[in-house]
This record gives C-alpha cells, sequence and structure tokens, in this order.
C-alpha cells in the first residue's frame, strides 16, 4: 500500500502547509521544487490527463437521489453493509469523519457518519451519486484506491482538485471472492485534523474483512449448488463431465483432476469454438438440463442477441431479441462503436471516438449508464466497455460484404447512410468508408442493375458520377432510362 500520507506524531496542519507547497510547486512547472509520494504523482499524471482542472472541478452526479434504491439493491456490497457500518460508521461518526462506499466505478452508493459532518460533506459534493474516480474529479482516496487496486491515504493538498486541500481520507478497495475483480471501496473521509495514521490499516481490515464475509457466502452458496446438482454429474456414470458456476468455476467434475479450475463457458468466444480441457483437447458445453457424457454441464444461458439497424432514414432502431428497444442518437452512436470494437473501449477511448479532443469520460459515463439502463448492466460490461450479447448490426453485415467482394449483398444490407446526423468522429467515419466503398464496389462492376439500385438508395440518390455511369450503360431503350436522364439533370440544376 506504499508509505503513509505522514509519519506518525507529524501534526496534520503542519504536513498540510508542507503539501500545499509541493502541490504549488509542481502545477507552477517548478522541476527543482519538492516532489509528492510517487503514488501521489503517478495519479496526478492520470488525473491532469483526464483533463481535471484543480482549481474549478465539482464531482458529476450520475445517479438520481430516486435512482440510488434500485442501484444499491443490485450491488453485491449490499451484502455486506451491515459490516461495514458496524465497523466503521460508529468510529466515524465519534471522530467527526464520513464513511462512504463506492461501486467499481467510483461512484458513492451509500454513506454514513457524524451530521455536522455530513452538512459539510454536502457542500462538496461527497454524497451518494456522484463520482469520485480519478477521471472525474482528480486524486482521491476513492478514485486512486480503484485505479490503483491497493488501500490508500490522500491528505490535503495531495488531493489534485484545490477544494478538497482541507479534507483527509483513506480507502481500500473491495474485491469478489469469486471472479477477484474490484467490486468497490470503503472510505472514510474527514477534516484535515482529524487524520490518523491508523485509519489506513484499520480500512484496510475492514476491506479485508469485508471480503472474508463475501468468501464465506460463496462458499455456502457453492455447496448448496452442488448438493442440488450432483445428480447431473452421477448420472454420467463413468463419461467425463463438470459442474461449473456461472462465472465458469469449477465446483465438481469427474474424472478428479481432469478439469481446470476455471471452465470459460461456450459462448464467450467464437461460435462453436468449444472449450479447452487439460492436455488440449476441447469439449462443448450443454444447458444443466441437457448434460450430455464428455461435456461439462452449462448454467449460464446463451448470451442475447442485440440487432441494430442504424443504416437508412437517420431513424436508430434495434431490438434486443424479440423487445424492441427505444433509442436516440446518442446511444446510437455509442452502440456503434462498441459493435466495430468487440473488444471493448477504454472510456477515454469512446470519449475520443464520440466526441473528439473534446471527449470527457465523465460524460461518456453518463451515457454508459443510461444505456445500461436500457439494454441490461449484464450486457453492457465495464472495464472495458463491451457489449456481452450476440451483435447482428447492419454496419457490420455491410463491411463484411464488402471485404468478400459480395457486392450486391453488401447494396441489400445498405438502405441509406449511416447516422445522418451524427457528428460524431468514429460515426463519420463509418459514414465515408461505407459509402465510399459501396460507390466504388458497384461502379466497378459495371452491373446496370446494381448500378440503378444505387442510384435509387440513400447511398447514391445524389451521386452524380453514379447517374452519369448509369446512363452510359442503359440501353437506349430501357424504360428506366427517362427516370434517371431527369434525375441527372435536378442534380445538375442543384
Amino acid at each position: 500500500m506504499g508509505r503513509p500520507a505522514r509519519d506518525p506524531g507529524t501534526d496534520p496542519a503542519a504536513h498540510a502547509r508542507v503539501l500545499t507547497g509541493v502541490f504549488d510547486a509542481v502545477l507552477s512547472g517548478d522541476e527543482h521544487g519538492p516532489a509528492p509520494r510517487p503514488v501521489v504523482s503517478a495519479s496526478w499524471q492520470r488525473s491532469l490527463a483526464a483533463h481535471v482542472d484543480p482549481e474549478h472541478r465539482t464531482p458529476p452526479v450520475v445517479y438520481a437521489e430516486d435512482e440510488l434504491a434500485a442501484v444499491r439493491d443490485a450491488h453485491p456490497l449490499a451484502e455486506v453493509l451491515p459490516l461495514l457500518r458496524g465497523t466503521l460508521a460508529s468510529i466515524a461518526d465519534e471522530a467527526m469523519h464520513v464513511m462512504l462506499v463506492t461501486d467499481a466505478a467510483g461512484n458513492v452508493l451509500w454513506r454514513d457518519g457524524a451530521a455536522k459532518l455530513l452538512v459539510r460533506a454536502d457542500g462538496v459534493g461527497l454524497f451518494p451519486g456522484t463520482n469520485w474516480s480519478e477521471a472525474a474529479i482528480g486524486t482521491n482516496a476513492m478514485g486512486t484506491t480503484l485505479a490503483v487496486d491497493a488501500p490508500v491515504q490522500i491528505h490535503s493538498a495531495e488531493h489534485l482538485v484545490r477544494t478538497y486541500h482541507s479534507w483527509t481520507c483513506v480507502a481500500a478497495p473491495v474485491h469478489d471472492p469469486d471472479t477477484g475483480a474490484i467490486l468497490g471501496a470503503v472510505d472514510v473521509s474527514g477534516p484535515l485534523h482529524t487524520v490518523h495514521p491508523a485509519l489506513v490499516q484499520l480500512v484496510a481490515a475492514t476491506a479485508q474483512l469485508a471480503e472474508h464475509h463475501l468468501r464465506v457466502k460463496l462458499a455456502i452458496a457453492d455447496e448448496r449448488l452442488r448438493m442440488e446438482n450432483m445428480g447431473h454429474l452421477t448420472r454420467l456414470g463413468p463419461a467425463a463431465g463438470a459442474l461449473v458456476t456461472r462465472s465458469g468455476r469449477l465446483l465438481a467434475g469427474q474424472p478428479y483432476g481432469w478439469w481446470p479450475e476455471r471452465v470459460a463457458l461456450p459462448g464467450a468466444g467464437p461460435a462453436g469454438a468449444g472449450q479447452r480441457r487439460r492436455g488440449g483437447r476441447r469439449a462443448a458445453g450443454r444447458r444443466l438440463a441437457a448434460a450430455l457424457p464428455a461435456r461439462p454441464v452449462r448454467l449460464a444461458p446463451a448470451p442475447p442477441t442485440l440487432t441494430l439497424r442504424f443504416l437508412g432514414d437517420g431513424l436508430p432502431r434495434a431490438r434486443l431479441d424479440d423487445r424492441p428497444l427505444p433509442l436516440t442518437l446518442r446511444p446510437a452512436e455509442v452502440l456503434t462503436a462498441l459493435a466495430v470494437h468487440p473488444d471493448g473501449l477504454t472510456g477515454e477511448q469512446l470519449a475520443l471516438l464520440l466526441y473528439g479532443d473534446r471527449g470527457n469520460q465523465t460524460t461518456v459515463r453518463g451515457e454508459v449508464h443510461r444505456l445500461r439502463q436500457l439494454i441490461g448492466a449484464d450486457l453492457l460490461m465495464t472495464r472495458p466497455y463491451r457489449l456481452a450479447a450476440t451483435v447482428d448490426s447492419d454496419v457490420l453485415a455491410v463491411r463484411r460484404a464488402l471485404t468478400d467482394g459480395r457486392v450486391a449483398d453488401a447494396l441489400a444490407a445498405s438502405p441509406g447512410l449511416l447516422l445522418p446526423r451524427s457528428e460524431a468522429p468514429l460515426v463519420r467515419g463509418l459514414r465515408e468508408e461505407l459509402a465510399g466503398g459501396l460507390r466504388r464496389a458497384v461502379l466497378d462492376t459495371g452491373d446496370v442493375d446494381l448500378l440503378h439500385r444505387l442510384a435509387g438508395s440513400g447511398v447514391g440518390a445524389d451521386d452524380l458520377a453514379v447517374h452519369d455511369r448509369l446512363l452510359e450503360l442503359l440501353p437506349a431503350g430501357d424504360a428506366r432510362r427517362g427516370a434517371v436522364l431527369a434525375h441527372r439533370d435536378r442534380l445538375l440544376a442543384g
């Protein structure tokens, strides 16, 4: 976790003045001045790269008050909240601190502490629903502990934003015992004069206690699952099989030692790829009710299909399996970016693709949050942002057809331009790529029927070169010639 923000016995106010000197020296560009601690220096660099302004910044509100109840109920740390409150909240109240619990993105979900301090915390945005990631509000214990995945203490002017120089805070991450992923952070914050070196150990120990509680709950659930489903394995007789959790963790397998500790579930990779057992041999997954010899039992359902139709009249259309999704332009742009980047995008990358150099990760985070509410948090994953669904996209279909030389298929799948009203850099580039590629491919064929279809589509309707070429190829007696000639004349007149 690195060395603490100050040495035991040091006066907090005096140390704060020293840190203010460090802060001023670094931000003024004084290369010969004192340097902050390495963990703070690295955090400042990340925060400044995210365009956090040290002089004018407040945390963004990502959850309205009426949204918080549902978000809290669905979060795994709700299970350990009584433990956290029992361990830290009473201490925070007595010592003029506030206890905060965030999710993995740095969004504050819960807060407890001294009533007088809560009023002061409200004044600086330290309340549930706000985002305290480094990208949103710069160096702070909650955001930095999530960034470095270790307990962190940030004192006074170690905060990048000057507003929080009168505060001190300590935070530690809490991990999922199943996957090892960060679930969120637990934090204790207060006025700088309340800092105590032992807080780092206390908060870190509390986070570990919460992880232990979750691990015990997981073990109980695992045992229950084994007891309820071992019959599926025993019915396989001497054949090989395995019982795994939804995350692919092995609960039981036969023969003993034949299966890895974690199995990549079918549906996570290319269709029909199967899964590798020890020794490199493959096995296919099946749902629990259809377990077969030499196949692992599958608990996870097949991913739903997300259908995206963004080419045409400018009205984005989408369906999740059989359910229509009401989309406006901005979520359609986000889905376009994720569809063409199936391996995922960071917040910074997504901001650049949607907004260019003026992109802001906080804005992106808000758009992603709204989109997750629409399609489901389990289908729009984070870190990086990616779609956990089978994507059926007209953009991808046209791209594949052009790459394969299937010009007629590409034209059939492209009734018009991609999201014509969008000014997002990614969408503009894709729009030009698809329209230009389709135009060149059809012109190169010299096929009159394909050219006529292109000229009547949203891609070629205003393209004078397409109409000129079509008139060159149309026979003099072709019934289509008159209409094409009239449209070409209108293009010339316009």
